[in-house]
């Protein structure tokens, strides 16, 4: 059972965005400190990823552990009520993130997923650091060869 009335559920919801959230400004800092100049939420690529590195061909998509169903994460469950609701429109969301990095690679981009969780634990964010770093320039490497 919610611990929220379905009102006041509706209302906390609303407030989530969906741009330029913290995990997002977390990563582009670091991909700014290290060199990196992208663009952010370009509407023109499918998904409207979060981060692009037009000279890399690369885009950062930051999913939210919950509304992208990150397995094995603590973030992502299904909350009880109105289950069929949220099983619906994650699975929706899931099911375009999958189309969304399809057309991306299908046109040469390079897609990288960063989740929530990974960006907000010291220990891990440390770790996806070097996952992008090392995706990154791999990308360089193809592009220049």
């Amino acid at each position: 059972m919610d611990i929220w009335d379905k009102d006041g559920r509706s209302r906390m919801m609303a407030k989530i965005k969906s741009t330029n959230t913290k995990p997002e400004i977390k990563l582009r800092k670091f991909l700014f400190a290290e060199g990196f100049r992208y663009r952010i939420n370009l509407e023109k690529l499918p998904g409207k990823p979060d981060i692009v590195l037009s000279k890399y061909k690369t885009v950062i998509f930051v999913h939210g552990c919950f509304w992208h169903k990150h397995e094995g994460c603590r973030r992502s469950h299904v909350p009880k009520s109105n289950e069929q609701y949220w099983i619906s429109k994650i699975s929706g969301n899931v099911k375009r993130d999958k189309i969304n990095m399809k057309e991306l690679e299908d046109i040469g981009w390079n897609v990288f997923i960063a989740w929530e969780c990974e960006i907000n634990n010291k220990n891990k964010f440390e770790n996806i650091k070097n996952k992008i770093l090392n995706f990154l320039r791999k990308n360089i490497k193809s592009i220049n060869a």
